[in-house]
């Protein structure tokens, strides 16, 4: 895997700018990155210490630089901090296991975000990665130990189902030139306990959905989704919009928007209420071992708080219907390499960075608001 020359130009960076095509509800996302870390904290601040031991026996953790060793891009200085963030449909690399038996047996990444926290750490940039990106993955290291050599025009989310949260990453690095700092994975089944535990997500669906695929039938209006339904509808793909994974990233967002702001409302008049959230969310994250324990998870919690809906950038990865495959998509060189430039410097990514992607093109169409 090459590693990528470093830019130069950090110094004298603009504020990072609202894209134009975003609304600021869209914005509010990465609050859902760290749903149920926000509770942690408070029971940091609450001094409820004995509880971190099985919260902490909750997380399950992979040692990302032991299993991709030195050949890695450079980490970029001057405490910037780039985290991958994946939405899978089943935990991986308990303890050390890097590709994990669930990826042997063919477990997904349904959603990939890099989220780039800038210098201050007072500003974030999103960029979502479709899962059907066709892309050049590196040769990785199966979990049963066995190597799996790199292939080109490789679907994205298949890195995942090679050799589990290392290849993912070793695909990412090699990709944008840039070093993950941090790894982050939530497990949807997980995710579907983390809703039960809120008592159950109130959205409203402009139309109405009927996807074979995921079993989800859904009137339009205003509806509380349990676990199970709430997990139904973020894999819903073929009953929205184009019927794209580009449609399906715009429901996603939509969805854990709402899951966000209602979550946001948990406080500390409800202790148990609190805790069994902590609990829910930490049964349903995979981390790398740098942010694998709950004091670690509260202190990232923490710096992400602070960042407010104004400071974040969303981006889709600029991408165009691949020639050979209209059911593909394959990544813009020019545009894309404008976002990666721009992460690499700390800088916000320019609009021009989105200008012919299909998903602008598709605009903003989700069937999903806000309860």
């Amino acid at each position: 895997m090459g590693t990528q020359p470093d830019d130069e130009g950090r110094a004298g960076r603009p504020r990072r700018p609202r894209m134009a095509r975003r609304g600021p509800g869209r914005r509010r996302l990465l609050r859902a990155v760290v749903i149920g870390l926000a509770a942690v904290v408070l029971l940091t601040g609450a001094g409820l210490t004995a509880l971190y031991v099985k919260l902490d026996g909750n997380l399950s953790q992979v040692d990302i630089d032991s299993a991709l060793g030195p050949d890695r891009p450079r980490d970029t200085p001057g405490g910037s901090m780039d985290i991958l963030v994946l939405g899978s449909d089943s935990r991986a690399g308990t303890n050390g296991d890097f590709g994990g038996p669930d990826a042997q047996d063919g477990a997904r990444s349904d959603t990939a975000m890099i989220v780039h926290v800038n210098e201050a750490h007072d500003a974030a940039t999103v960029v979502s990665i479709p899962r059907d990106t066709l892309v050049d993955r590196p040769r990785c290291e199966r979990g049963d130990g066995s190597t799996e050599p790199a292939a080109d025009r490789s679907m994205f989310n298949e890195a995942y189902t090679v050799g589990g949260p290392a290849c993912t990453v070793k695909t990412v690095e090699s990709m944008t030139g840039l070093r993950m700092d941090h790894y982050l994975e939530v497990d949807f089944d997980g995710f579907a306990r983390l809703v039960d535990t809120l008592g159950g997500v109130e959205i409203t669906t402009t139309q109405a959905i009927d996807d074979e695929d995921s079993h989800l039938e859904l009137p339009a209006g205003t509806h509380t989704l349990d676990g199970r339904e709430s997990l139904a509808l973020v894999r819903t793909r073929k009953a929205v919009g184009d019927g794209s994974d580009l449609s399906r990233i715009e429901l996603q967002q939509s969805f854990l928007r709402a899951l966000a702001d209602q979550a946001g409302g948990v406080g500390l008049t409800s202790p148990k209420r609190l805790y069994d959230l902590a609990d829910a969310a930490t049964s349903a994250v995979t981390t790398d071992s740098g942010i694998g324990s709950v004091r670690e998870l509260a202190d990232l919690a923490g710096t992400l708080e602070g960042i407010g809906p104004d400071a974040m950038q969303m981006v889709t990865l600029p991408v165009g219907t691949d020639p050979a495959d209209p059911n593909r998509v394959t990544p813009l060189a020019e545009q894309a390499g404008q976002v990666w430039r721009a992460l690499r410097r700390d800088e916000p990514v320019p609009a021009s960075a989105v200008e012919g992607s299909v998903s602008e093109e598709n605009g903003d169409r989700s069937v999903v608001t806000e309860g």
